[in-house]
């Protein structure tokens, strides 16, 4: 690695100093990506346990909906179906994590409420309207999850390669201008002894 810089004591403070922050930088960033892999992977973890809750669950509430459809038609299934109010009980907040916003969904799991009448319904019905309001629910939570995984993963790429830079480049380069520096300068102070004592041997010769 070339260096082009003068070898000054000046330079050496400043080579010096600029090596030491990013050694600090590189500790801090190696952190947190640590803290965001660990909380990752956790909701990793979770993530896969809801997928597979809403597979079960959403299998459930179709096979139950698909005895709706035969035992009531589809047409009083569908009549049914928009009488109910779209969900509005929920709201996405956001928390930081190591400065990564990642979302929260907050809310309010009621009591299963029956939005129709009970004529012309039966027990099917009341089956298929449960499952498919847990199944509201586990996307939700899924919902938020994967979209911290997301962010979480876009977070530790960045850091990442933020992390690679000063310790693949800046750190190195930093490391290669102080030793240079230093070099020089020992090299010059060992001239200037052998100079001075050249000289001191002259005069003593001289008087």
């Amino acid at each position: 690695m070339s260096v082009n810089i003068a070898p000054t004591k000046s330079n050496l403070m400043k080579a010096e100093n600029a090596l030491a922050f990013s050694k600090k930088g590189f500790e801090l960033l190696d952190k947190k990506r640590n803290v965001l892999i660990r909380e990752m992977m956790g909701m990793m973890d979770r993530a896969k346990n809801l997928q597979e809750r809403v597979t079960v669950t959403f299998r459930e509430a179709y096979e139950a909906l698909q005895v709706v459809n035969v035992t009531m038609g589809i047409n009083s299934v569908e009549e049914i179906a928009l009488s109910i109010p779209k969900a509005s009980e929920y709201e996405v907040l956001l928390k930081s994590v190591m400065g990564v916003e990642i979302p929260t969904v907050h809310y309010n799991k009621t009591d299963l409420q029956t939005q129709y009448g009970f004529f012309r319904t039966n027990p099917a019905l009341d089956i298929a309207y449960a499952k498919f309001k847990e199944v509201k629910y586990l996307i939700y939570e899924l919902a938020e999850v994967e979209n911290s995984v997301y962010k979480l993963a876009m977070e530790i790429k960045k850091t990442q390669k933020r992390a690679n830079g000063l310790e693949n480049i800046q750190i190195p380069k930093y490391k290669e201008q102080v030793k240079y520096i230093q070099e020089v300068l020992e090299e010059k102070e060992r001239e200037d002894f052998f100079r001075l004592k050249r000289v001191k041997k002259k005069g003593q010769r001289e008087e």
